[in-house]
């Protein structure tokens, strides 16, 4: 009886202290969750020319390094949106470590149906065919509006700028006028 004891509390304890997961998602995740390196996470918020009073949505959040990083370092409203349940735990989890729980969202859902109508800034780390996918929904948003990618273009649409940071490369978009 005391091992099968022992045997249940060492299989319960990881799960100890874990947020659980929210919903089971709609479907699986288009990719596979990579963290960004937090110097791009910084040089995409440089790119993007974040400032206070920005909007800013990440599509494909995972952990919520750059929602996280982006409120720490500017007044911006920040949501980061994912559909694994997994990852918006662990995104909510994160936030809550570094003291900005009350100041970044975390939403489960499909970037590709979800509103971010109100996005000063996107940022994205899909692949390019997600990135293509998207770009009617982000031609949609204010002119201005700033979209960076860590890694993966957006088609035929030319970035404004580019950096490499340490061998990875950045895009920058600006919503143009209509």
């Amino acid at each position: 009886m005391k091992s099968l004891m022992l045997c249940l509390a060492l299989i319960a304890a990881p799960a100890i202290g874990q947020t659980p997961p929210q919903n089971p998602p709609e479907r699986l995740p288009d990719v596979i969750y990579v963290p960004t390196p937090p110097e791009v996470v910084a040089a995409m918020l440089d790119l993007a020319e974040l400032k206070d009073g920005d909007v800013l949505y990440d599509l494909g959040s995972g952990d919520g390094r750059i929602p996280i990083a982006a409120v720490k370092r500017n007044r911006v409203k920040a949501t980061g949106i994912d559909i694994d349940p997994t990852r918006i735990g662990e995104a909510r989890e994160n936030a809550r470590a570094q003291g900005v729980e009350g100041k970044v969202t975390f939403k489960q859902d499909d970037i590709f149906t979800t509103d971010f109508s109100d996005a000063s800034v996107v940022t994205l780390y899909l692949l390019d065919s997600l990135n293509e996918k998207l770009r009617p929904r982000l031609m949609q948003l204010k002119p201005g509006t700033r979209i960076v990618s860590h890694a993966f273009r957006m088609g035929d649409w030319q970035p404004e700028a580019e950096r490499d940071i340490g061998g990875r490369r950045i895009f920058l978009w600006r919503v143009p006028k209509r």
